[in-house]
């Protein structure tokens, strides 16, 4: 059924293919598609002006789950360039991005990532772990990667792509500062992030922090009671003090882990909502990648300490 339903879509957006052209028949600006919000916000910062993004996922948006719509797939055959994550994490768009690759130039940008330095597990497909934009590291190869795309699909407008990936590369630099002054502040014992997922793996190997997920890596596995009661006695005998819903998960799995643990006479509180799979409201600060970051380390710090 969802062959069949590509395909359609594939075949209307043919029929219906309509990019504005200058009278030289170049593209006016380069039309851009991006999966998470995440990433189109990097695009954004780096091609400016000079590119036309569209973002498939909004705030609050699960990648894991996401299913592309008819009106996705037409926005991805006019595009100029896709880019996404990759590794797995828009599962259900593999099948699209597969179909398009002959037409389209196709960026997954987590395959550009060194395979050594990526988190292995055994019960996700990919092998790794997909949540790599909790490593600002690999965020900055991300950006480097970008302008090089967009440079050489744009030549006429390299200049400003490479000085945009300058400017982004460096307000990265001051984020990474801000971050570890920020975590140093939290001794290293409160250091134990219990969340809805797995998504801060990447997060918790650069700044020390002890992760446990109620679900795995992807959500669209669900955690069973067994899973609940386990994760409880956890927090119980380390003392936990906090544990946090996600914007992009639902927040009854973290409000039954709390039920499980006051059940045991111990009581821990629900120290916010992090970011995980997707960023806040467009035209929040959240709803940046750099704001995104502070809020999250904020939120952690201010809660565990």
């Amino acid at each position: 059924m969802i062959k069949k339903f590509v395909a359609l879509a594939i075949t209307i957006a043919i029929l219906g293919c309509k990019n504005e052209r200058k009278e030289d028949g170049k593209a006016e600006i380069l039309n851009i598609v991006t999966t998470t919000s995440m990433i189109t916000d990097l695009v954004k910062n780096i091609g400016g002006d000079m590119v036309n993004v569209q973002g498939l996922m909004g705030a609050g948006v699960d990648p894991h789950l996401y299913k592309a719509s008819e009106g996705d797939v037409s926005k991805l055959f006019n595009a100029d360039v896709i880019f996404y994550n990759g590794l797995h994490l828009e599962g259900k768009l593999v099948e699209v991005f597969e179909k398009m690759e002959s037409k389209k130039e196709t960026i997954a940008l987590g395959e550009y990532l060194p395979k050594g330095e990526l988190i292995g597990s055994e019960y996700f497909a990919s092998n790794y772990d997909p949540h790599v934009w909790f490593n600002i590291e690999f965020f900055k190869t991300y950006a480097k990667k970008v302008a090089d795309v967009l440079s050489k699909k744009d030549p006429k407008n390299a200049v400003t792509y490479i000085e945009n990936e300058k400017v982004f590369l460096l307000k990265l630099d001051v984020l990474q500062s801000e971050v570890k002054n920020t975590i140093a502040t939290l001794p290293k014992e409160k250091r134990i992030l219990v969340t809805a997922h797995d998504a801060f793996n990447y997060f918790g190997k650069s700044y020390g922090f002890n992760v446990v997920g109620l679900q795995g890596l992807s959500t669209a596995t669900e955690a069973g009671v067994q899973d609940v009661q386990k994760l409880s006695q956890f927090i119980i005998d380390n003392k936990v003090k906090a544990i946090f819903i996600e914007s992009s998960v639902p927040r009854r799995t973290i409000e039954a882990l709390q039920a499980a643990v006051l059940s045991k006479n111990h009581e821990v509180k629900i120290g916010g909502s992090l970011f995980s799979d997707a960023l806040g409201d467009a035209g929040t600060i959240e709803g940046t990648y750099l704001g995104m970051f502070r809020y999250n380390v904020s939120t952690i710090v201010n809660a565990l300490n």
